[in-house]
């Protein structure tokens, strides 16, 4: 029983690992390659394995449920994020919002780890925004330099 705990444990800090760098790896420019696999892997499992388990399917969560049951939970949802979220908030949070959001969220950090790895990959940031306050500092400073 114990080491059902621990691997429990495990599947949990895998989770949260790979959601967060899912979410974040993009920044940090030495990362943001390795991102880009990882975003190819989780796609992969819901896209892919989706057609035979169902879109989404995630083999972690499998696991952790097959886990979770002989520890005698019961009734868990099909999402990992929505379990955690109900367990944080101690509500029932609508898993259609939370599918809806974590979809959103996977479809911008895939556009952002296509677009820093092919059309920018030698960058360091994001363009910078171009501010109106900005461009009239930037005439102050070549009309002082041509004076």
């Amino acid at each position: 029983m114990a080491w059902l705990k621990l691997l429990d444990v495990f599947f949990t800090i895998l989770h949260l690992l790979m959601i967060g760098f899912n979410l974040l790896g993009w920044i940090w420019k030495p990362t943001r390659r390795l991102h880009l696999y990882g975003v190819i892997l989780t796609a992969s499992s819901w896209l892919v394995l989706g057609i035979w388990y169902g879109i989404g399917y995630c083999p972690i969560t499998d696991w952790q449920w097959q886990v979770k049951t002989k520890l005698g939970e019961q009734h868990l949802p099909n999402s990992f994020v929505k379990y955690q979220l109900d367990k944080l908030t101690g509500m029932e949070v609508d898993a259609g919002v939370v599918d809806t959001v974590t979809a959103i969220s996977f479809a911008m950090v895939t556009l952002l780890a296509i677009y820093l790895n092919y059309f920018r990959p030698n960058s360091t940031s994001l363009p910078p925004a171009q501010h109106r306050s900005n461009n009239r500092i930037d005439a102050d400073a070549d009309t002082r330099k041509r004076k």
